[in-house]
């Protein structure tokens, strides 16, 4: 039988694997939510500086008296994922180290990053940031007070130590360890917002370009570092959200032009060192499929089932030859707490998936929340299990 490493290899590089993957991610909330479910801690001890876990929301928090504490093990561990992540953990700001507090209160904070964009974060529930001023808003601004603070090499935005335990950790199990970030689509929203990227995508096209090549140098610069420092995971992911719930956050021929032509870039630089890629893109991605393949990504993920023609099937018919699938089980599914419907989804999914000869890494299609009851995600696994052999 291979090793969970070797599954996962094998299904992303065309091979014949044993059985299908696993992995999943529950919200910070689920874990904390599974706790009070029966979900096992464990006492860690913790040096001054270090991250500690609060029981009452799973959120992190410095440590200011060292000794040891509870956390909960990590997902991946205790459900035997067959994948974990390992970093990388490197600012990609340009200002580099930079964070501004705009305002603050018990629910929520507002901080300004090293692109000038003032995002909110609430403290005790998951979610993804709101949007709330930027200040790139021309080229001008990005020229003048952002662009000169990526052309080169800055080893200081690369915590080794970091992901040195991290790498340390996972290699006590024989799993695929990736690396991952963002790309030039989610960095953009990030930098410019919404109104500036969507606007400059149609009336500024070569400063996108001019954004997305400084960027993608600067991605090359410091995995090639981070790369001599480790040494190489066993793949990457790039996240980047192109979709929302009825198409494409842009026309597949603004992608193409804009886009695309950076992710190949970055692929094929990964790829020199061997290494697979995954894309992780939410949202209606079936107009972005061919883009995808012609890029040279080796799989595609989450393949969000309440978007508009997700249809893991329908991919895996027309596509399966060329990409692997990591996801595509819808997570509503998990939220029932129904057995019986958990049971006839699972087994709906992972034998239609094998019938089509799909190599598939098992995985609901978004990440799971506290509506998901810590033994009907057990259950999902047991079924899971009994299907996973190819």
């Amino acid at each position: 039988m291979q090793t969970p490493r070797e599954v996962v290899d094998s299904l992303l590089r065309g091979k014949k694997a044993d059985r299908m993957g696993l992995v999943d991610s529950p919200w910070a909330d689920t874990i904390a939510a599974w706790v009070q479910q029966g979900y096992p801690t464990r006492m860690v001890y913790k040096k001054v500086g270090d991250q500690r876990w609060r029981r009452e929301d799973g959120r992190w928090e410095d440590v200011e008296t060292a000794g040891e504490y509870e956390e909960p093990v990590p997902s991946w561990e205790h459900f035997g994922f067959d994948l974990v992540g390992i970093g990388p953990w490197f600012d990609i700001m340009p200002l580099r180290d930079y964070e501004e507090m705009v305002e603050e209160t018990d629910a929520w904070d507002i901080r300004r990053n090293g692109a000038g964009a003032a995002l909110k974060y609430w403290k005790h529930k998951s979610g993804t940031p709101e949007h709330i001023d930027f200040r790139m808003t021309s080229r001008e601004v990005w020229e003048r007070d952002y662009r000169p603070y990526l052309l080169t090499l800055d080893p200081e935005r690369v915590d080794l130590k970091k992901m040195r335990k991290s790498a340390k950790d996972a290699s006590k199990f024989p799993v695929w360890r990736h690396m991952g970030n963002m790309f030039v689509w989610e960095l953009m929203r990030q930098s410019m917002g919404d109104v500036t990227m969507y606007q400059s995508l149609l009336l500024d096209p070569e400063w996108v370009h001019d954004y997305n090549r400084v960027y993608t140098q600067f991605y090359q610069a410091h995995f090639t570092y981070i790369f001599e420092q480790l040494g190489t995971p066993d793949g990457m992911w790039l996240y980047e959200d192109l979709g929302y719930r009825n198409g494409l956050f842009a026309s597949p021929k603004v992608l193409s032009e804009l886009i695309f032509p950076y992710y190949k870039e970055m692929i094929d630089f990964f790829h020199s060192y061997d290494l697979p890629v995954v894309l992780h893109t939410c949202g209606s991605t079936a107009q972005a499929m061919p883009l995808i393949i012609e890029a040279g990504f080796d799989a595609v993920n989450p393949m969000e089932r309440k978007a508009k023609d997700n249809d893991p099937f329908v991919f895996a018919e027309r596509y399966g030859d060329k990409l692997a699938f990591i996801g595509g089980l819808d997570a509503r599914v998990f939220e029932t707490n129904d057995k019986d419907i958990i049971r006839r989804e699972v087994t709906a999914y992972t034998e239609g998936m094998k019938a089509r000869g799909a190599r598939v890494v098992f995985a609901s299609d978004h990440s799971i929340s506290p509506n998901t009851h810590y033994d009907s995600y057990l259950y999902a696994v047991q079924v899971y299990r009994e299907h996973m052999l190819y």
